[in-house]
């Protein structure tokens, strides 16, 4: 693992060289491996979404029924396909954008790895709640589309994610 971050971190620094007067590398750096990693979550989004979820023009509208272990007192609870798109890519990318940030862009803290990851996942969990209450708001209510809707929501909390993995997360 260590040698494809090598190879990452080559790629990007091979990128870098004439953006060096106006942003620092490691700000370069998290917008590359977070940029990829975000349009990653969009395709994989929009794949889940719309192959194995929606299911017609007003897909937005149909539930997904989801039976529970006998032992919780709710046997079946109901899901829009937007949010279970949600569920289904939201640890996928978890995973791959906790590995770039700790092995490409923050590679100087002295933090152990699981207390990193620790933290990450509370950032992460932040984001995610405003992911789920801007895809209620903006489906739901505003009717938008399920796509445009989760693009616009993770461009708003890519700004909270840096500063929130900078000074917490992966902190020197």
């Amino acid at each position: 693992m260590q040698k494809i971050a090598q190879i990452i971190t080559k790629i990007i620094n091979f990128f870098y060289s004439p953006f060096k007067k106006y942003i620092p590398e490691q700000l370069f750096r998290y917008a590359a491996c977070g940029g990829a990693n975000l349009v990653f979550d969009w395709i994989l989004y929009f794949l889940v979404y719309n192959f194995i979820f929606a299911t017609g023009p007003n897909s937005t509208h149909n539930l997904i029924y989801i039976t529970l272990p006998g032992f919780l007192s709710v046997s079946q609870i109901c899901i829009t396909p937007h949010i279970a798109s949600l569920c289904i890519v939201f640890p996928i990318t978890l995973l791959t954008g906790f590995w770039l940030n700790r092995y490409v862009t923050f590679t100087g803290s002295s933090i152990r790895g699981r207390k990193q990851l620790i933290r990450y996942i509370l950032v992460v969990a932040l984001n995610l709640s405003i992911n789920y209450a801007g895809l209620k708001l903006a489906v739901e209510i505003l009717g938008w589309y399920p796509t445009p809707s989760k693009i616009i929501i993770t461009l708003f909390t890519v700004v909270i994610s840096f500063f929130a993995q900078k000074y917490y997360s992966f902190r020197k």
